[in-house]
C-alpha cells in the first residue's frame, strides 16, 4: 500500500474505534431503570441508588469529554504528520536507533501525561470528591506520578532498547528472542509485583494477630492453599473505595487486602473474599491467564516483524524516512481491531472465571457471606448496577453484580 492510502487506513482505523466506543458508552448512559435489581433491593434504598446512578452519570460525561478531546487530537496529529515532525526533531539530537527510540518516545509520554493532566486533576479532585471517594492529597497525586515516571524509565527504557537491538541485529526473525524476553518479564512482574512495585506506592503490613488472620489461616488450611502472607495496604491513602487480591505464582503467593475493606466486612465477609480468590489459584486461573497473554503477544510480535522495516508506514505518519519509533506507533493502531477482537474473547473468558471462583467460595465457605460481602463493596463503591448487556460483553472483565448474585443463589440452593 502507498504511504496515503495506509494513512487513510489507520484515520479510518481510530475513527470506528472511537465511533463505535461512544456509541456503547451511549447505550450504557441510557441503560438505567428506575429501581435496583430485585436482588440488591435489601442494601439500595432510593437515596443510594439515586447516588449510584448519579456517579456513573458524572463520570460517563467526563469520559465523553475527555475521550473526544484524545480522538481529536490523535486525529489530528495523524493527518497533519505531527508524529513525523516530532521525531525529525528527535532525529537532530539523536542519531543512533536506540537514544533516538528511547527519546522519542519518552518525550511523547511526557507531552501526553502533561496534555491529560487537566483530565487527571478533574476526575481525582473533582468528579471523586464530589462522590466522596477521593483521599488522595495533591501531593501524593503528583509524588505518583514522579514515581511512574521513574518506573517507566527503570522497567521501560531497557526492554525498548533490547528490542530495538534485537530488531537491528536479527532481521525479522527478532520477534522470537523478544518474546522470550518479555514473556519472562510478564512472569517476573507477576513474582515481584508486591515485593518490589506496590510498597513504591503504598505501605503492605502483615495483618495483625487476631480472629481475622486466625479465620484466614484456618480457612487456607481447609483447602490446602499455600498463602505465604496476608497483607493490609492502605487504600484509604488514595480512595475510599476497596479491594482484595493475591499475587505471586507457587509459594510466593500472598493476599492483600484493603484496609477498607477490612473496616467495611465482618471477618465472614472478609473470608468469603478470600475464598473466591483462592478459587482463582484452585482453577489455575492465573497459570491460563498468564499463558494466554504470553501467546498474546506472541502473535503480536510476530504480526509486528511484517510491519515494522516497512518505510510506507513511517511516510504513512510524515517521515521521509524510515523510523522504528513512527512504525510502532502505526502498527499499534492497525493491530488496534485485532486487539479488540482478542480482548472480546479475554473478558468473556474473564467473567466465566469469575463464576467459577464463587462457586468454589460458595462450596467451601458458603454462598451468603460472599454475597453480602459483594452487596457491600457494590453500595460502599457505588458500582453501576445496571449497565448495558452490549457494554458488558464488550467491556466488563467481571459479571455485573445482579448476575454474580443470581448465580450464588442457585449455588446455596444446589448445597442445601
Amino acid at each position: 500500500m502507498t504511504p496515503q492510502a495506509l494513512l487513510v487506513l489507520i484515520l479510518g482505523i481510530i475513527s470506528a474505534e472511537f465511533i463505535f466506543e461512544m456509541v456503547l458508552d451511549y447505550l450504557n448512559y441510557v441503560h438505567h431503570p428506575t429501581e435496583p435489581p430485585s436482588a440488591l433491593r435489601d442494601v439500595y434504598d432510593p437515596e443510594q441508588y439515586r447516588q449510584s446512578l448519579a456517579y456513573h452519570r458524572a463520570n460517563a460525561r467526563f469520559g465523553f469529554l475527555s475521550d473526544s478531546f484524545s480522538f481529536l487530537l490523535s486525529f489530528l496529529l495523524l493527518a497533519l504528520g505531527g508524529f513525523g515532525w516530532l521525531h525529525q526533531v528527535v532525529s537532530q539530537w539523536w542519531i543512533a536507533p536506540i537514544p533516538q527510540s528511547l527519546a522519542f518516545f519518552a518525550l511523547v509520554f511526557v507531552l501526553s501525561d502533561g496534555i491529560s493532566l487537566p483530565f487527571q486533576l478533574y476526575r481525582t479532585f473533582v468528579v471523586e470528591e464530589r462522590f466522596g471517594f477521593n483521599k488522595t492529597t495533591v501531593r501524593t497525586f503528583f509524588l505518583d506520578k514522579l514515581k511512574s515516571y521513574g518506573i517507566g524509565a527503570v522497567l521501560g527504557a531497557p526492554l525498548l532498547g533490547l528490542f530495538v537491538w534485537l530488531m537491528l541485529s536479527l532481521g525479522a526473525g527478532f520477534w522470537v528472542y523478544f518474546w522470550v524476553a518479555i514473556s519472562a518479564f510478564m512472569v517476573f512482574i507477576s513474582l515481584f509485583y508486591t515485593t518490589l512495585i506496590l510498597p513504591l506506592f503504598n505501605k503492605l503490613s502483615p495483618l495483625p494477630e487476631g480472629e481475622l488472620r486466625q479465620a484466614i489461616e484456618e480457612f487456607a488450611r481447609q483447602v490446602r492453599f499455600p498463602m505465604a502472607n496476608v497483607y493490609v495496604i492502605d487504600g484509604s491513602k488514595r480512595s475510599a473505595k476497596a479491594n482484595a487480591f493475591f499475587s505471586g505464582l507457587g509459594a510466593r503467593k500472598k493476599i492483600v487486602l484493603y484496609d477498607t475493606l477490612i473496616s467495611s466486612c465482618t471477618t465472614e465477609q472478609l473470608v468469603a473474599v478470600l475464598a473466591h480468590e483462592v478459587g482463582h489459584y484452585k482453577r489455575n486461573h492465573m497459570v491460563r491467564s498468564m499463558t494466554l497473554s504470553v501467546l498474546q503477544s506472541g502473535v503480536m510480535l510476530y504480526l509486528l516483524s511484517f510491519f515494522v522495516f516497512s518505510p510506507a508506514l513511517s511516510q504513512a505518519l510524515g517521515s521521509p524516512e524510515w523510523a522504528i519509533p513512527l512504525n510502532l506507533i502505526a502498527f499499534g493502531i492497525l493491530y488496534g481491531p485485532v486487539s479488540k477482537i482478542i480482548g472480546l474473547g479475554m473478558n468473556i473468558l474473564s467473567r466465566r472465571q469469575e463464576f467459577e471462583a464463587d462457586a468454589f467460595a460458595a462450596a467451601a465457605y458458603g454462598a451468603q457471606h460472599l454475597s453480602e460481602a459483594l452487596k457491600k463493596l457494590s453500595v460502599n463503591n457505588l458500582s453501576h448496577l445496571t449497565p448495558h448487556p452490549a457494554y458488558v460483553y464488550y467491556h466488563y472483565s467481571h459479571p455485573p453484580l445482579a448476575q454474580r448474585l443470581s448465580a450464588l443463589q442457585r449455588q446455596e440452593i444446589k448445597f442445601t
